[in-house]
């Protein structure tokens, strides 16, 4: 390879070394607004998701209120994918497409369909490019999430159960515990007597660390005003939404921590690259005038 092209290149791996800074420094802000979000949610989703299940506990009628006519019969799953809008991100967006469409499949062995939602243009593509037209689909937000956008999906999800096209919910997102580390969690939704949404709030959050403020917690007498039926009608359209939101925080500060991982990397990678070039144009620069020395020496003696 020539020195000018060598020049070339390391001209255009610096650039993209820039760019990749760059991007995982926004990466890096934006992660923290996103930790602070999610901060701020996990008391009150966990409070939502208490009361819900408490409610659901004393209620005496639960297959009154339709949102929780657990069926005879499980026939159809509805899936529900959190990805991103953007990729840069490593294994972030394909590893909850894999799972997703494996438990698809796993599903259809078992006799059942498959109806899939998407959150995000990357979950989207992805499954229309598999062939699986997804019954819903969401983008353009997943930079920042509202709950305005959790109330969106919530209430399709919620119509397609009662409705009877799906007989379970389950949800599929990255579960946020670092910037380097985040896990694909899967979590059924609906219905709620199945929900393993509820299994971190089974294990004592609140517990003062031997279990015994949890066990009183359950111990207490509660009456409720109106009966526990109504309060569950009002409660569970809430707790599907705010389960929905936070998993697309917790989705959304991982993508963050995902990117920022990926570009660090990345820039790293540029470094090395630009490492070994600038060595090979030193060595091909040497090369060259060892030749011009060698000619030099080579002519004065000719004249000798």
């Amino acid at each position: 390879m020539a020195q000018k092209e060598v020049k070339s290149r390391i001209a255009s791996v610096k650039n993209i070394e820039k760019i990749t800074r760059a991007m995982e420094m926004v990466a890096a802000a934006r992660l923290r607004k996103a930790e602070q979000r999610i901060e701020a949610l996990r008391p009150y989703a966990s409070a939502i998701r208490r009361m819900t299940r408490q409610a659901a506990e004393a209620a005496e009628n639960i297959p009154n209120v339709p949102i929780l006519a657990e069926r005879e019969q499980f026939n159809a799953a509805g899936l529900l994918l959190v990805t991103g809008d953007r990729g840069l991100a490593g294994a972030f967006n394909s590893q909850i497409v894999r799972a997703a469409v494996r438990a698809g499949t796993e599903h259809e062995h078992e006799g059942r369909s498959t109806v899939y939602y998407a959150s995000g243009r990357r979950g989207v593509s992805s499954l229309v490019f598999r062939g699986k037209e997804p019954a819903g689909t969401y983008t353009g937000f997943t930079d920042r999430p509202g709950y305005a956008n959790a109330r969106e999906i919530a209430a399709d999800l919620m119509a397609a159960y009662v409705d009877g096209e799906v007989d379970r919910v389950e949800i599929f997102y990255n579960h946020y515990i670092s910037p380097l580390t985040q896990t694909v969690t899967r979590e059924t939704l609906l219905p709620l007597q199945e929900a393993s949404i509820f299994e971190d709030e089974e294990d004592g959050d609140e517990d003062d660390g031997d279990g015994r403020e949890d066990q009183d917690h359950h111990r207490a007498q509660v009456e409720y005003e109106p009966d526990p039926e109504e309060i569950l009608r009002r409660l569970v359209p809430e707790y599907v939404q705010i389960s929905i939101f936070r998993a697309l925080l917790e989705s959304t500060a991982s993508e963050h921590g995902a990117r920022m991982t990926a570009m660090r990397n990345a820039s790293e990678n540029a470094g090395d690259i630009i490492k070994d070039l600038t060595l090979q144009m030193n060595r091909e620069r040497q090369a060259e005038i060892t030749q011009e020395i060698m000619e030099v020496v080579a002519g004065a003696e000719s004249l000798v």
